[in-house]
């Protein structure tokens, strides 16, 4: 008899302190004592409460995202907001669990706007907006095409990253968000996202397939629709960068492994578009070839890398076919956003 008795009571305790936690953000087993070598699992996770999300926009097969579908992916990140004044904010070092934009959009069949002129992917981008009618966007290519895949996420669980001497605690997220584990400054990491609409660059170019000879003499550089700036050389004492690479394409495969030589993009067209808080989280590119071949191109992965995975403006030599200006993608798995004979860089928001 006492034996059932204390099982009763048992019972009844493990009840009482289930319900005690009711309410409370779920938490899972740490390393508190530190007996592996992985640093990011030495504190709480979290959960975070997720909204419904809408995937809608240039698909066939817009609706609601199925989570049960879709595994989970981890991130790490050192978060930051942009102070012009102060110098950039630091807001903590976190793990995020969740689920990849890649994953999400992996079954969207595409039906772009633009398909008769310009059929290529590669000019898509995808607007996240949240609860509060706040909207960051990122490229096609930035999702797709990296070389490190399912980097950005809809974060669902979190974890503090706690330095061992200080164990300062920083402030945790209260909600899920978006998570850009590539970005410096981590603006485009909004709360609540509820929607996912993809796009194509709003901009018609008169396409001419096998265009050869292919040049361009000068690049116009556009802020909406005011020309900011040209380019037609580059300044004398330009910093050059080498990267090594095996230059392999979606379509045609390897196309060679020849090192590309040029300088950073976003050093050479920095002045005529400033990096701040709206340019960061909306900002898109589009970058145009002489024969109407293009790409898009988000603000914050050409101004705001953490990765030095760099975009290169490559002048070519003289006379030669596909110049004056191309790109060279080091952060693309592929090659396709290597645009030849540059010759108008667009931002739009």
């Amino acid at each position: 008899m006492n034996k059932v008795f204390i099982c009763l009571l048992t019972i009844l305790i493990m009840i009482s302190c289930s319900n005690e936690n009711i309410g409370k953000r779920d938490q899972v087993s740490v390393d508190t004592t530190e007996m592996t070598n992985n640093f990011y699992d030495n504190t709480e996770t979290f959960s975070l409460p997720l909204n419904e999300l809408v995937v809608e926009g240039e698909i066939a097969n817009p609706g609601k995202v199925d989570f049960t579908s879709l595994q989970k992916r981890s991130v790490i990140v050192k978060e930051a907001l942009l102070d012009e004044h102060s110098g950039n904010k630091f807001t903590g070092a976190f793990r995020y669990d969740g689920y990849s934009l890649f994953d999400i959009l992996e079954r969207s069949v595409i039906k772009k706007a633009n398909a008769e002129e310009y059929n290529s992917i590669i000019d898509l981008y995808v607007e996240v907006e949240n609860l509060s009618g706040e909207k960051v966007v990122f490229s096609w290519g930035e999702i797709f095409y990296p070389n490190d895949l399912h980097k950005i996420i809809i974060a669902t669980d979190v974890a503090r990253i706690v330095p061992s001497k200080t164990n300062e605690l920083w402030e945790l997220p209260s909600s899920s968000k978006i998570v850009a584990s590539a970005d410096l400054i981590t603006e485009r990491n909004i709360s609540d996202p509820v929607k996912i609409t993809v796009h194509s660059f709003p901009k018609s170019y008169q396409v001419t397939r096998e265009m050869s000879p292919m040049y361009s003499g000068k690049v116009k550089l556009l802020n909406g629709n005011r020309i900011v700036g040209e380019l037609t050389s580059l300044p004398d004492a330009v910093k050059n960068e080498t990267y090594n690479t095996v230059f392999y394409g979606r379509g045609k495969g390897i196309h060679s492994t020849s090192p590309f030589t040029g300088t950073m993009l976003k050093d050479i067209i920095a002045a005529y578009y400033p990096v701040s808080v709206a340019n960061l989280r909306s900002g898109i590119f589009c970058i145009a070839g002489a024969d109407g071949y293009r790409c898009a191109m988000s603000f914050s992965e050409l101004f705001n890398r953490n990765d030095q995975r760099e975009f290169l403006l490559i002048r070519t030599k003289p006379g030669e076919d596909g110049g004056l200006f191309r790109i060279f993608a080091a952060c693309d798995f592929f090659s396709d956003r290597a645009i030849k004979s540059v010759s108008e860089i667009q931002l739009n928001f």
